[in-house]
């Protein structure tokens, strides 16, 4: 649901911090004044949102005091990890599924209530928390809907240009024994919207991770990966510091 009428929730202390989260595909809320003409059920699977990275972005502001901005609205209304202008920033198709209600949908009406609301609050957030290392947090399927595919990768790093972060993530995640995809399952060549305006564009090293949904579909699966994304994190930051 949206909170305040707002596309978005933040979750933990305004101030300064050295760590930020920010989830853009963490929720599978469709306002009522929009009909998408889809099944229901669909509204629990990937294409409307990524499954467990509400719970692992809410324990990572809650338990681990790293501020959240946390969005409120599925992204087959607006997908807030794109740019204003691409198609996709309303689908009117997601992995094989026709999303007939967002054909000749007002564009400008869902950019004005929550893609705008939305990256306007989170700049501000930055400005306000000025961390030194943001976190993106996304989730992918274990194989795709539309092949039999499998993902053998428990946890994925993307980047665009800057990947100094990353690099030392994806060493810290397999030393503790995870399969870690460099790219993967998406290049963030060309899947990094909000971090290319967030944290690229301002110079903030960041961290763009896929966690395989059936690594966090449960309660005790997101506090596991809470915990060890913050740890993770917080020894990327004390690497950059250090170099």
């Amino acid at each position: 649901m949206l909170i305040d009428e707002k596309p978005y929730r933040q979750v933990g202390e305004a101030g300064p911090a050295e760590l930020m989260c920010v989830a853009d595909h963490a929720s599978n809320f469709v306002p009522d004044d929009i009909e998408l003409g889809i099944d229901p059920k669909l509204l629990d699977e990937h294409i409307a949102v990524d499954i467990g990275v509400n719970g692992v972005a809410d324990r990572l502001a809650r338990r681990h005091g790293i501020p959240a901005h946390i969005a409120t609205v599925s992204r087959l209304v607006c997908d807030l990890h794109r740019k204003e202008d691409e198609p996709a920033a309303v689908p009117t198709e997601s992995d094989g599924h026709l999303i007939p209600g967002n054909i000749g949908a007002n564009i400008g009406r869902r950019m004005a209530l929550y893609h705008r609301p939305y990256h306007t609050a989170l700049g501000d957030m930055i400005d306000r928390v000025q961390p030194k290392l943001l976190l993106a947090v996304h989730s992918f399927t274990p194989e795709l809907a539309t092949s039999s595919q499998e993902r053998p990768w428990e946890i994925g790093l993307l980047y665009n240009q800057d990947d100094r972060a990353a690099r030392h993530a994806i060493r810290l995640f397999g030393e503790q024994g995870l399969t870690v995809g460099d790219n993967e399952p998406y290049s963030g060549k060309q899947l990094n919207a909000t971090m290319d305006r967030h944290a690229e564009a301002r110079g903030i090293p960041y961290l763009t991770l896929e966690i395989r949904q059936d690594q966090i579909a449960t309660e005790a699966g997101q506090a596991r990966w809470a915990t060890l994304v913050a740890d993770v994190a917080g020894r990327v930051l004390l690497a950059l510091e250090s170099a």
